[in-house]
């Protein structure tokens, strides 16, 4: 048996790995197939985090905004303002660090079907399938971010470089081939038969993008929107995954087993995953676990005040945390008060105004009488200014005044992990990457734009809404056009990666928000990283960058 090894040059896009070490190991072949699928996967710990795709997905868009806080903190060179305003780079680091994620992933899945058929397992067709499901789903990404894919069948070989329809009939035509060959029970942290299904509708229903991302106008075919449909309707119909009636438990420690997820970056705490998703946006000044006095927020992005309004005009005069459960959630006394550590639990959702929670002094939490935690207003200790309160504000700019440390409403959608001793470490929630009520609203969408068929659009809408019953659901639409889905798709999947790809196939990536007035339609694509051009320069005309860079 083999013991693999991955090294994987950074920018190098024939995807290049050698076999480190080839030894009698003592595996069996059933371990040796696991042994080889596992590092398939291992990328997404880089890939899904705050600084990499949720930057690219996130902060690029009308959702996310992260200014140089203070004038201190979170400046790394302006590569977050550029990102957000639509002047990206080729050297920024984010999006190179995304890009060889991106393809040592690819690289993996590589390795492993060249290996795989080597193997005498049961396992071995069943991870075969697997491997390539994954393979193309990086390469979707690839496709997304970059407009590009590379495809080989051995590691050995220089990639074929695919752009346009071709990419996305690669894509398709990868996933379709073993779509019927994947295990429906596996997962959400793999790549099952339910999750493939729902890639699928999610490359159909973006293939106008896809085929000609810098299109004027995206010509979304009839015979696409009918396979978005075919597709949910398998999910659906399949009947393995419901939807959650509480919102927020979709992002908890334990969210592992919720019935609404389909596929998932697994970082269950025996995987030593990450807190980052849930650190982020909190202040410096915000503790979340009694435990641990060092595991603090970071101030890092707020929304923008235009996706807050989308909150606010939907529901006017009605605040919208007392009418959509998926807004907000109160855990916190909004007021001086005692609480046992084990009932001690932040706000989660859009956080508004003055923050409460544990008081530190000298190190140390302040406790009350009865030895539970003191809960009181939050002040800008940790920033150096204990005379100004923690109160996250609806203004949040690039100005001196709109980048301090409390300004922008600030979003705390996964639970901040009980177990993560630092703030960043030890992530128990698993990254949501698909769920049920995606395939729901990407049906709506298919609908809507195959035959206007509205009625059909609600109804799927509103199941979704419907379905949050442990707190009052949101109330039920009475219409339903593109623009209403599109804010439909904010509420449900704020934070949770899907923005800029919305955006651009609704056809509002060129807008004007916060900070941003780039109308530049070649903004939609990203640049492909220098050091990978450089690269490959030793083939001409290899690999030519995106337009505009």
């Amino acid at each position: 048996m083999m013991f693999m090894g991955f090294v994987i040059i950074e920018g190098c896009t024939d995807l290049s790995e050698e076999i480190l070490d080839e030894t009698s190991s003592g595996l069996s072949d059933a371990e040796a197939a696991d042994a080889n699928l596992a590092p398939a996967y291992a990328p997404f710990s880089s890939l899904f985090t705050h600084v990499n795709y949720f930057n690219l997905q996130e902060i690029s868009t009308d959702e996310a905004i992260l200014p140089y806080r203070g004038g201190t903190d979170w400046g790394d060179n302006g590569i977050f303002i550029a990102m957000h305003t639509h002047n990206f780079s080729t050297t920024d680091p984010r999006i190179r660090d995304t890009w060889n994620n991106i393809m040592k992933g690819i690289a993996r899945c590589i390795t492993a079907l060249n290996v795989l058929p080597t193997l005498k397992s049961e396992k071995v067709n069943l991870y075969i399938a697997e491997a390539r499901a994954l393979k193309a789903y990086y390469s979707m990404l690839s496709l997304d971010l970059y407009g590009l894919v590379f495809v080989k069948d051995n590691i050995n070989e220089t990639s074929q470089i695919l752009r346009g329809a071709e990419a996305y009939e690669y894509v398709r035509t990868e996933l379709e081939a073993v779509e019927s060959q994947l295990d429906p029970n596996v997962g959400p942290g793999r790549l099952s038969r339910g999750a493939a299904q729902g890639l699928l509708a999610r490359l159909y229903l973006n293939a106008a993008v896809y085929r000609d991302p810098y299109a004027e106008s995206f010509d979304f075919r009839a015979e696409d929107m009918d396979k978005v449909i075919e597709y949910c309707n398998k999910v659906i119909e399949g009947g393995k995954y419901q939807l959650s009636p509480d919102y927020f438990a979709l992002f908890d420690d334990d969210n592992h087993d919720n019935p609404e997820l389909i596929f998932v970056y697994d970082q269950r705490a025996e995987l030593n995953g990450h807190n980052r998703m849930a650190y982020f946006s909190l202040s410096g000044d915000q503790y979340p676990l009694p435990e641990f006095p060092a595991a603090n927020g970071t101030d890092g992005p707020g929304i923008t005040p235009d996706f807050y309004r989308t909150w606010v005009n939907a529901y006017a005069p009605v605040d919208p945390a007392d009418i959509d459960p998926r807004f907000y959630k109160e855990n916190l006394p909004p007021a001086e008060a005692c609480v046992a550590a084990e009932d001690f639990h932040i706000n989660r959702g859009i956080l508004r105004g003055q923050q409460y929670g544990l008081i530190k002094e000298g190190g140390v939490f302040v406790r009350c009488e009865d030895g539970s935690y003191k809960v009181d207003k939050l002040y800008n200790n940790s920033r150096n200014n204990p005379d100004i309160p923690v109160i996250f504000t609806e203004q949040i700019d690039y100005t001196v005044e709109g980048s301090g440390y409390s300004t922008g409403y600030r979003v705390e959608k996964y639970e901040f992990s009980r177990k993560s001793s630092s703030g960043r470490n030890f992530g128990e929630a698993d990254i949501v990457l698909l769920r049920l009520a995606d395939i729901y609203l990407m049906r709506a969408e298919a609908k809507l734009r195959k035959n206007g068929d509205a009625a059909a659009a609600l109804e799927d809408v509103n199941t979704v809404r419907a379905a949050r019953t442990a707190t009052t659901p949101a109330p039920a639409l009475n219409q339903m056009s593109l623009d209403l889905l599109f804010r439909e798709r904010g509420f449900e999947f704020y934070w949770e990666m899907l923005r800029r790809t919305d955006m651009i196939r609704f056809g509002k990536y060129e807008d004007s928000w916060t900070e941003k007035t780039n109308s530049d339609k070649f903004k939609r694509l990203f640049p492909i990283p220098q050091n990978a051009i450089d690269g490959a320069s030793n083939v001409p005309g290899y690999l030519v960058q995106n337009p505009s860079y």
